[in-house]
């Protein structure tokens, strides 16, 4: 085992239930193999179930308290302008420059702009420009050639769901492509390969899953049908000595409403604009007490930190009570909308607990929470028929010798230490 390879394949946002289903009755039938042969778990995601911060926890090993990223979006220091955090961002190395020999990656989030490295990698979402995309540059050509994409356009979704599935189809044949060149032409120890079109199909047709008489259905399981050729493919070209992980990053579940908490702090009176501005947040008021980014993030409003800010430190536990109420105690239908409210100490450790949010919050089902200023209504339904979930991820692991590496309930930033702790 100790003189293995290794090989991390990714599947975003595939939640235990679909992937055990799929397993048995034949959809992914190399994988229900995997299964049978494997450690199997239901894993929990980060917290906030995003993918920047759930890829980023995975490969660091560590929560966002000690890799700095918190979500996609973030604010500059002391101001309300809105900043994004790429793969410069992490505070902690990546596993592949600790691990020994070369390793290869391929389209994990978060990852760009890439850095030089030992070995190869082509980032993943959200990837911009191609050339900063992949390292080494002399790749790019043979890339171009496979017709090689960076991610799925989603935003045909919106207008052209045709062409949408068209150009997710063909992403996902150039992604299986290019692992194959780059599987047989690099020298590699780690090899990781990462398929996001899953996230991207779930979240439009969710529906499709579920509906065995939607238009899309068989759509669906045919694009898991591909992933698990690749995956038994891969799982044929491994030895015994080299070890097997397959992870998700998070869960997935039917959407039934957005929920927009900002608008819920509007009403509260806890959330105020400068008059006759627009309602963002880079137009907060000296009114306002908390507010919240994406996707459910909130953050006091205080004193010295923010331009605005008006929340001073001796009032902080009496507003997050109020929040904790406010938040516990709304419903829909009868429904509960959030399923747990964490104080940023509860969840989070590490020498950047100071940029945490001070609240988190978790979605109970169906709920999908969102930090959009502008809507002025606090529940709707858009395209998005599924949505993330934070303790419905799976983890797959062929390979150990002791199978008791593996922790009862496991997280997203367990995997790089149950790979250390095989190989010690």
């Amino acid at each position: 085992m100790a003189n293995g390879r290794t090989v991390i394949i990714g599947l975003d946002g595939v939640p235990f239930g679909m992937i055990k289903e799929f397993g048995e009755n034949g959809v992914m039938p190399n994988t229900g193999e995997l299964i049978k042969k494997s450690v199997f778990k239901k894993m929990n995601s980060s917290i906030p179930e995003v993918s920047s911060v759930a890829w980023s926890s995975m490969i660091t090993g560590s929560n966002p308290a000690r890799h700095g990223v918190y979500g996609f979006m973030d604010l500059q220091p002391e101001s309300y302008k809105m900043t994004f955090p790429n793969f410069n961002s992490l505070k902690v190395p990546p596993f592949w420059e600790k691990w020994e020999g070369k390793s290869v990656i391929i389209n994990v989030p978060s990852t760009y702009p890439v850095k030089q490295m030992n070995g190869a990698i082509i980032s993943g979402f959200v990837s911009i420009e191609f050339e900063k995309s992949v390292y080494p540059q002399s790749l790019i050509p043979q890339l171009r050639d496979l017709d090689y994409r960076l991610d799925v356009d989603a935003g045909k979704a919106h207008s052209d769901i045709e062409g949408f599935l068209v150009d997710l189809d063909k992403t996902l044949e150039a992604r299986i492509e290019s692992y194959r060149f780059l599987w047989e032409t690099q020298d590699w120890q780690n090899f990781m390969l990462v398929f996001t079109a899953t996230d991207r199909l779930m979240h439009f047709l969710w529906d499709a899953y579920e509906q065995k008489d939607h238009k899309y259905h068989q759509f669906f399981l045919d694009h898991f049908s591909k992933i698990d050729k690749a995956i038994g493919e891969i799982a044929d070209k491994l030895t015994d000595d080299d070890l097997l992980i397959m992870h998700s990053d998070h869960g997935f579940e039917k959407l039934d409403y957005d929920v927009f908490l900002n608008y819920l702090l509007m009403e509260e009176g806890l959330l105020q604009f400068e008059p006759g501005a627009d309602a963002s947040i880079a137009n907060i008021s000296s009114g306002t007490k908390a507010f919240v980014m994406d996707p459910a993030r909130i953050y006091l409003n205080y004193k010295g930190k923010y331009p605005c800010g008006s929340v001073e430190p001796g009032q902080r536990e009496e507003l997050l009570s109020k929040l904790e109420n406010i938040f516990s105690s709304l419903e829909l239908n009868g429904k509960k909308v959030i399923r747990d409210v964490y104080r940023k100490e509860q969840i989070f450790a590490g020498p950047y607990l100071d940029d945490a949010p001070d609240l988190t919050l978790v979605g109970g089902e169906g709920f999908n929470l969102k930090a959009n200023v502008k809507m002025q209504k606090l529940f709707d339904k858009g395209v998005f028929t599924g949505k993330h979930t934070q303790d419905t991820a799976f983890l797959l692991v062929k390979g150990l010798s002791d199978d008791s590496i593996v922790p009862e309930v496991p997280a997203v930033w367990d995997i790089t230490g149950i790979v250390e702790r095989s190989k010690s």
